[in-house]
């Protein structure tokens, strides 16, 4: 069931058409990946869906409210971890946690215990009483988060939340991010780390210039620019090797696309929806040639999104 609803969105700036007739849905209890290119029209998005914004035309609907006509309501469900840091320098992790959770009518004890809740979450619940100062980049974007989830909203929106963070509480942020997932909650997020979006996106939107290019699952959008993935035969042909025939031989296998030998390497386009290529491997062996090493290469989002909009997301 689609809990977030974009429907042919129109937001304008004057003479400039930042989001042009988007359109598409966020399913209840996914990771729904948006993406784009700086300047695609995700921001403005993304203000229009937490109804920060305003639309010209088309509406927007979260868990079937409307975000102009029922914005109370929506925003009472809405978690916001901004690219931006948005946290109280002076205050402390939970003070700055009990304060954002106030604001969507937690108070007492249910503050209390909802703050502390936000911060074991976020593996800070040892830093509760750390000031936002003190803290690392890396803390300082789980605050940020913990600051987001405090009140248990529906909907959570993420844009960029590691932007500049070690290894280590990149990884924290991505489980957390998951785990968030697993409990119910329905995600947006953004970034422009490919890797990110593969590890832990159900689905994903890609849009350039206001407009959708593509959407899906990975699989599915690797599928819009390739039907092929390369198996990558490493080995060594002995002196007067008959390249030609062994050549001709592979093409006939089923799902084998093209075949090409360059040096001691062979490279086998095979179709994408092959899960298992043993069967070439056997016929490898049968010509008695060394097998060193077998790599199989699927095209990545990032080959996607060059491919789809002309930009690498940087």
């Amino acid at each position: 069931m689609a809990f977030v609803k974009v429907d042919n969105l129109i937001k304008n700036y004057g003479s400039f058409c930042a989001v042009d007739s988007l359109s598409f849905e966020v399913e209840q209890g996914e990771i729904f990946g948006l993406l784009g290119p700086n300047g695609a029209g995700k921001s403005t998005t993304i203000n229009i869906i937490t109804t920060l914004d305003e639309q010209n035309s088309g509406t927007v609907t979260v868990n079937g409210c409307d975000t102009v006509k029922q914005r109370a309501e929506v925003r009472k469900i809405i978690g916001t971890v901004p690219q931006d840091i948005a946290l109280y320098p002076f205050l402390t992790a939970i003070e700055n946690v009990k304060f954002f959770a106030s604001l969507y009518g937690l108070k007492g004890k249910e503050l209390e215990e909802s703050a502390m809740r936000a911060l074991e979450f976020t593996g800070l619940s040892e830093h509760a009483k750390l000031k936002a100062k003190k803290m690392s980049g890396g803390m300082k974007r789980r605050l940020n988060i913990a600051c987001g989830i405090a009140h248990h909203p529906k909907l959570i929106v993420m844009d960029e939340p590691t932007v500049g963070v070690d290894a280590q509480s990149r990884e924290h942020i991505l489980n957390a991010i998951t785990l968030l997932r697993d409990k119910g909650a329905t995600v947006i997020y953004t970034s422009h780390y490919m890797h990110e979006v593969e590890e832990i996106c159900d689905r994903m939107a890609i849009i350039d210039h206001g407009r959708l290019v593509a959407q899906g699952t990975e699989k599915e959008l690797v599928s819009m620019i390739t039907d092929s993935k390369t198996i990558t035969v490493t080995t060594r042909f002995p002196h007067g090797f008959d390249r030609d025939g062994f050549t001709e031989q592979l093409k006939l296998l089923p799902d084998v696309n093209s075949v090409r030998c360059e040096d001691n390497t062979v490279r086998l386009d095979v179709r994408l929806t092959s899960s298992d290529f043993s069967y070439i491997i056997d016929e490898i062996r049968k010509f008695s040639l060394p097998l060193n090493a077998v790599q199989s290469t699927v095209p990545d989002l990032d080959a996607v999104f060059l491919a789809l909009t002309g930009h690498e997301l940087r």
